[in-house]
Order: structure tokens, then C-alpha cells, then sequence
């Protein structure tokens, strides 16, 4: 049975937290993320869940909270933004590397400097490599949705998860949305029982000890061969989502890609507005199409090339500026993907929307333009791209 409401994707997350009732919550405030442990604070002070809630003085010992937990044996999580989520960058090491099922929302927000609190991805993506798997969410029914479906998915793997949504975007804008009956959440994601933790007296361990020479690569081994087997279990966990909820989660999402000869690929609520642009272009008879990527951890990189092996140009949209002098984060990832590729497509970055620039369809029909200029002469030209900025002559 599903419930309809109007919800803010941070009121959203934090609801799927009450019914899941988890163990321990550490938590400290950032904007964006603030209202999700206001949400479910109230929640713990209205006696609706059992959660202990640690008030704690910085995002560092959030996540220490959360590893002392987990290491214990019990479900923990939190949430955090931007810089928050960079002064945790020590310990995500540490609960990925000690395997521990953490699971965390995170409210994506520009990372200073200077100093900004709106949307990009560079907080997330900057931790990408960290060990964590990251689900990314277009829409408050998708934040929603990947928050239940995140500890079924860590808790088999023995991984973190990050929960993803766009700052304000998604976060603050309330929307319609489609709530699962609280018996069904409980019985989703089901009862949290580890086979090793640290208060199991029969069986003594150490969490978190020096990696000598001689064990250090077997554990990061070890650690790779999960997220390697992470992909197949969020397939499982999408399947079985849609048996309680009606709605379909796989890797990423092909919007009217069947027939299309240029597509974009893109990450979050910025695919709305492209699926918008995509369908004005196929009014006009333009064969376009997008690409919605869910899952960026563990990339589906097999799966990828092949929703992009019919495609003659490929635009991979980046809302994180990488430093590389070569492209963001999701083009280098796609990039690689194509390479096997019998026929690549001709693929080209776009870095947008740092720090809330505005997308608009307006954007998307300028990038699917020099797509078709692409396909048609063959030729790339400049590939690492921003879109969106204002000229430096308009300044003066």
C-alpha cells in the first residue's frame, strides 16, 4: 500500500529513516543537509523511533559516531553536505577499508572556495574514489526510493553507501510523492544482523588495525572485489524494489534513446530538464535521446558503452570542474567505457551548473545543436567544454 503526500526531498529521506528505525545517528549541521536531522530528531523526541541520536561538534565525528557504531553491530547513518562531507574525507577511508555498512545522505552543494551554498557535485564527486557506492537521485520520489533500497545493498556488499540529491533542488522543493506503508519498509530492508562485530564476546576482533606490507593490498583487493559485486546486487535490490513500490531502479535510466543518433548523459535533477529538451527536439523531428546515470559507484561501465554503442555523438555532462585539464569526473569515467567499442561514438564534455548556475532547455538544445554538427562533419573539435559562462567582456 503506498501513501500520496507532498514532501521536501530532505523531509523525505528523513521519513524513510523513521521507518526503517535505525540504531545510532551521528550528525552535525551543514546547509543543505540541516533538516534531515531536524526531521528525524523530532521523530526521535516524539518517541517514533528508537534511534540513539549523538549530537556531536564537527562532520569528522559524525562519521567517527558512525564507524564506532557499526563497528559495534549496529545500523548507523548520517547526513552532511559540501564541506561537511570533505572533513569526513579521512574516515570515509577508514569505514569503507573496515567494510562497515554506513549509510549517509548527502546533499550536494558546492565545495569552497569561494565560499558557496548551492548545488554541484563537486563534494561527492570528490570522494568518489574513496570506497563508498553512490546513488545518485533526479527527483524527491527518486531520493526517497534510493534511501530504502541503500541498506539492502551495503549491508550485503559490506560497503558504505552515499545517498545523493541536489541541494535546493531537490532537497528544499517539495514535490508529490508516493510513500510505502511502514510495514513494508520494515520488511524491506529487513532486520540488521551481522555475522562479526566488535561487542560479539564468542568472537573477538580488531577494527581498523595498521595494514603492514604484507596484508594492505589483499585488503584493497578484497574491497574492489565488492564494489565488482556490488553491481550485481543493486540490480537484485532494484528488482525486488519494484515488486513493493511499481517503479523500476537500475543502473541509469535511457530516456527515448531506441532510435537516437545523439544523446547526453547526465547525473541528477538536471536530467529533467533535459528529458524537457529532448522532447522538444523530437517534436522537431531531431532523433536525440538521454541518458539518466543512477549509479556512479560502481561505475556500469559494460552496460553504459552499450545503451551508447548506437549513438553516433555523445555529450557527458559534468556539474563538478575536476582539474584536470581534460574533462570532469562522469567524461572521464564514460570516456573509458566507449573505448572497447567496436564503433565509439564521438564523445564531448560539457562542465555545467557549478556552484547553481542555472540549466535551462535552453542549455541542453545548445548542446544537442553541436551534437549534430558533430555527426554530421565527423569532428570534434574542442572536447573539454563549459557551458554557461558568462563572457568575460559582459563583466566589464
Amino acid at each position: 500500500m503506498t501513501v500520496k503526500d507532498r514532501m521536501s526531498g530532505n523531509e523525505a529521506i528523513a521519513y524513510a529513516m523513521r521507518q526503517i528505525n535505525p540504531d545510532v545517528m551521528g550528525a552535525f549541521p551543514i546547509t543543505p543537509s540541516t533538516e534531515i536531522p531536524q526531521y528525524f530528531s523530532k521523530y526521535i523526541a516524539d518517541g517514533k523511533v528508537e534511534t540513539e541520536f549523538v549530537a556531536v561538534e564537527s562532520e569528522h565525528s559524525a562519521m567517527s559516531t558512525c564507524i564506532g557504531a557499526s563497528a559495534a553491530g549496529a545500523r548507523a547513518i548520517t547526513a552532511t553536505s559540501s564541506a561537511g562531507l570533505a572533513l569526513m574525507w579521512e574516515l570515509l577511508y577508514v569505514a569503507a577499508s573496515s567494510r562497515l555498512p554506513i549509510t549517509m545522505a548527502v546533499v550536494n552543494r558546492a565545495l569552497t572556495g569561494p565560499i558557496n551554498i548551492n548545488c554541484d557535485h563537486s563534494d561527492s564527486m570528490g570522494c568518489r574514489d574513496t570506497g563508498w557506492i553512490q546513488i545518485y537521485a533526479e527527483n524527491n520520489q527518486e531520493a526517497y526510493d534510493n534511501y530504502i533500497q541503500a541498506m539492502p545493498i551495503s549491508e550485503h556488499c559490506r560497503l558504505p553507501i552515499m545517498i545523493c540529491q541536489d541541494g535546493f533542488i531537490t532537497s528544499h522543493a517539495v514535490e508529490n510523492i508516493e510513500l510505502l506503508d511502514d510495514a513494508d519498509v520494515k520488511d524491506f530492508v529487513g532486520e540488521y544482523e551481522p555475522e562479526n562485530y566488535l561487542l560479539k564476546a564468542e568472537n573477538p576482533l580488531a577494527v581498523g588495525p595498521y595494514g603492514v606490507s604484507p596484508y594492505y593490498m589483499e585488503i584493497k583487493k578484497a574491497q574492489a572485489e565488492a564494489m565488482k559485486d556490488a553491481k550485481k546486487r543493486i540490480l537484485e535490490v532494484g528488482k525486488a524494489y519494484e515488486k513493493v513500490s511499481g517503479r523500476k531502479y537500475g543502473f541509469f535510466e535511457e530516456y527515448r534513446m531506441e532510435d537516437a543518433e545523439t544523446a547526453v548523459v547526465v547525473i541528477g535533477s538536471s536530467a529533467g530538464t533535459g528529458k524537457d529538451a529532448v522532447d522538444e527536439l523530437r517534436e522537431q523531428g531531431k532523433r536525440v535521446g538521454l541518458i539518466k546515470l543512477r549509479v556512479f559507484r560502481p561505475f556500469p561501465m559494460e552496460e553504459l558503452a552499450e545503451a551508447l554503442s548506437k549513438v553516433k555523438a555523445v555529450a557527458v555532462m559534468d556539474k563538478c570542474e575536476s582539474f584536470s585539464a581534460c574533462g570532469g569526473p562522469v567524461f572521464a569515467e564514460t570516456r573509458s567505457a566507449l573505448y572497447d567499442l567496436p564503433q565509439r561514438p564521438l564523445a564531448v564534455n560539457y562542465v555545467y551548473g557549478l556552484g547553481g548556475r542555472d540549466v535551462t532547455v535552453n542549455t541542453f538544445e545548445e548542446i544537442f545543436k553541436a551534437l549534430e554538427q558533430m555527426a554530421e562533419s565527423g569532428q570534434v573539435g574542442e572536447v573539454y567544454r563549459h557551458i554557461g559562462v558568462r563572457d568575460l567582456e559582459e563583466q566589464r
